[in-house]
């Protein structure tokens, strides 16, 4: 495996490589600021370019994960400085990233992201190095019946964003969820629509980013117009410090791990994701810390989990696509198409077949995280500036980003007027107190749990046992049920104590 590794990066380390490492880093970075365009566009736009400089499929695949992962970073930055998430995965970057920017702390949440993003990428990166033979045997043995448990674990992170009040976060997850279920209903005979309302542009469903973008970014606007017209907006936050100190380093490096295993291991099962990964470790060390912790108002711990999960499941969804030649996200999914167009059929017979494929990509990721955090560090004292710029300067930035961003998705004027609309569901749950998180968490799962519920009733002839007859299932029911009792025992047991 050793010698295996150095001809990786024999490969990886090659001129062209190197180049092509460098330049999928920073427009990945690039890209990932920017919302609506997403590293899938980035991709289907640029793959023509790669068709016309015949690269090989090798450099391809390591200049397509350059813009994959880097992208993951780039996300981050406008969720941490502008509340605009670029992807779904980002939003949950938003909850204490944009708390810690408004204290003046945006260039240690930028240093969090950018470290969290190195580690979490550099650690799945060994696991993806000696697991992968035999988590692609896990990838298979997940049947409609495992996901759907997945899906039900994933959706008890609720628990983790009710901030005060679980009706209030239980509102705002099955707003989610009513969100998820517009549109054609494709398992149905004859193509059911659902709360359409007559209205034709929302058979194809309503698209997760123009939701997003509406609730948090135009949401975002809408108060600071609100509190302008009042005389309450915000005045602009002096940057207390830039970089972290070794103490909070310190205190996130365990989160920091255990958000990797879990991003890793979310990330190697097709069609989960990075959004579900970031959820689920943002719930976990957010219910470690307890009392103890800030979450939601401005907690440092709140930008390393979801970031180190993020880029840990963009790495981990490289299983699938190498070793299976299944696409664990829809990113892949588009790799995977331009891999077939360039001649090169991933599976099982890869590791094999083509090593110099598989572990020349393996060394080009280690080769992408330095280069992302030679980057982006010493740019964080730059970008942490940005907030010294007046808000009544960003906010019309901000608007046109959104504006372009939901725009570029579809080139639909209709999905500009829900994005207005959202922003006002946004603006009215800020003033109410009801929980942003919940509303995307249930819109993330909402489709997901529906498919694979009867996908696994119709694989079994409606026998309702399937969801709890696999030891995959029966494991995921208890970690659920675990995530559930555990909380209220140590809450119990501490009102018992006093």
């Amino acid at each position: 495996m050793f010698e295996l590794l150095l001809n990786g990066f024999s490969v990886a380390l090659s001129g062209l490589n190197i180049v092509l490492v460098f330049i999928g880093c920073f427009l990945g970075t690039v890209i990932g600021m920017l919302p609506g365009i997403g590293p899938i566009n980035a991709i289907a736009i640029l793959f023509p370019i790669v068709l016309q400089f015949e690269l090989p499929p090798s450099s391809a695949l390591i200049f397509f994960g350059g813009i994959f992962y880097g992208s993951q970073y780039g996300n981050s930055i406008s969720s941490i400085l502008l509340n605009v998430p670029g992807t779904s995965s980002a939003a949950v970057t938003c909850i204490d990233g944009n708390p810690l920017a408004k204290q003046g702390k945006a260039g240690p949440a930028l240093a969090m992201s950018a470290v969290a993003s190195f580690s979490g990428g550099t650690l799945s990166i060994f696991m993806l190095i000696f697991f992968a033979p035999y988590l692609s045997k896990l990838a298979i043995d997940f049947g409609p019946a495992e996901y759907f448990v997945l899906m039900v674990c994933a959706f008890t992170a609720l628990t983790g964003f009710s901030q005060g009040s679980f009706i209030k976060a239980m509102f705002s997850a099955f707003l989610g969820l009513a969100i998820a279920t517009v549109g054609i209903d494709e398992l149905s005979f004859g193509g059911m629509r659902r709360f359409t309302f007559g209205i034709r542009e929302l058979g194809d469903g309503i698209d997760f980013i123009v939701v997003v973008i509406g609730v948090f970014a135009v949401g975002e606007l809408m108060l600071f117009l609100s509190d302008f017209a009042s005389d309450k907006s915000q005045k602009i936050v002096p940057l207390n410090k830039v970089l972290l100190s070794f103490k909070e380093i310190k205190e996130s490096a365990a989160g920091i791990l255990r958000s990797c295993v879990t991003g890793f291991l979310v990330g190697v099962l097709p069609g989960a994701g990075a959004t579900i990964a970031s959820f689920l470790a943002y719930n976990t060390e957010k219910k470690l810390a307890g009392s103890k912790g800030k979450f939601g108002r401005g907690d440092l711990r709140g930008v390393a989990a979801p970031e180190s999960a993020n880029n840990s499941s963009a790495v981990g969804s490289f299983i699938p696509l190498l070793v299976l030649g299944v696409p664990g996200s829809e990113t892949t999914a588009v790799m995977l198409a331009a891999l077939i167009t360039l001649g090169v059929t991933p599976g099982p017979t890869m590791l094999v077949d083509q090593p110099d494929m598989f572990w020349g990509v393996a060394a080009s990721m280690f080769l992408g995280n330095l280069v992302l955090i030679i980057l982006n560090l010493p740019m964080v004292r730059v970008l942490a500036k940005i907030l010294l710029v007046p808000r009544w300067i960003l906010m019309p930035l901000i608007a046109m980003l959104s504006i372009v961003g939901v725009y570029v998705i579809n080139g639909s004027e209709f999905d500009l007027i829900l994005m207005l609309i959202f922003g006002v569901v946004g603006f009215i749950m800020r003033k109410t107190g009801f929980p942003l998180a919940p509303l995307v968490l249930g819109l993330v799962l909402g489709g997901l749990i529906e498919v694979n519920f009867r996908r696994a009733l119709t694989y079994s002839y409606g026998d309702y046992s399937t969801f709890y007859e696999s030891p995959i299932s029966i494991g995921l029911w208890v970690i659920t049920f675990a995530s559930l009792l555990v909380p209220l025992i140590f809450r119990f047991i501490k009102k018992q104590r006093q």
